[in-house]
Formats: structure tokens, sequence, C-alpha cells
């Protein structure tokens, strides 16, 4: 398995998890998952690694998520929310780290010291 971040470069806590990998001289696959959004297998497979649900990977708060008329209360599997996350990634959570199989959300960025 390949150590990757999620990366967003506008986001400010994703350029800070970002450069707390390289200060500590980890070496990630830095995945823009804008530009190549994660397959829903992946981000069913994040949140297992977190040990949290699909929907704790959601920016409901985005306004994307409002306008597709989305509710964190919807019926859906977990396998319905992250073939929605993988088409419309914007609502990905960030920066999501996963190193030596371990994963963290590096909100704050220090997150991803337990991972080291």
């Amino acid at each position: 398995m390949t150590d990757f971040i999620w990366h967003n470069p506008r986001c400010s806590k994703s350029r800070q998890t970002l450069e707390l990998l390289r200060e500590k001289a980890v070496d990630v696959e830095v995945v823009e998952y804008l530009k190549t959004p994660p397959s829903a297998t992946a981000i069913m497979t994040a949140a297992e690694g977190l040990g949290c649900p699909v929907t704790d990977l959601i920016r409901s708060k985005e306004a994307l998520f409002k306008e597709l008329g989305l509710s964190l209360e919807d019926e859906r599997s977990e396998m319905e929310w992250a073939e929605l996350l993988h088409q419309h990634p914007k609502l990905i959570e960030r920066p999501f780290v996963c190193i030596k199989g371990r994963y963290a959300m590096g909100r704050p960025p220090e997150n991803v010291l337990e991972l080291l």
C-alpha cells in the first residue's frame, strides 16, 4: 500500500498537513483528489481505517451539499455515500492521510503525527 495524502492545495489545513509530513521527512504520494477523485471503494476503506461511517468524511457545510439537496439524515448505504463522494469530491473532508495502512484526518494537522 502506498502512503498518501488526499490533498487540496487551496486548503490551508491541507497545506499545513503536507508541510508537517515533509518536515518529518515522510514521503507520501500527493493525490489532488479534486483532479483525481478516489474510488468509492477507496473512500469506504478510508472510513473503515478511521473507524467511522462514511458520513464523517463529508463536508456537510459545503454549499454543494445543500445545492444537491443532501442531508446527513438521508437513508443511504455506506457505499451510496461513498459513491456520492466519488462523484462530488469537493464534499470530501480534507486532508486525509494514510501511512503504513493507518489512517488519520489532518484536522488539526498534528493528528497525523500519531501515524509516525
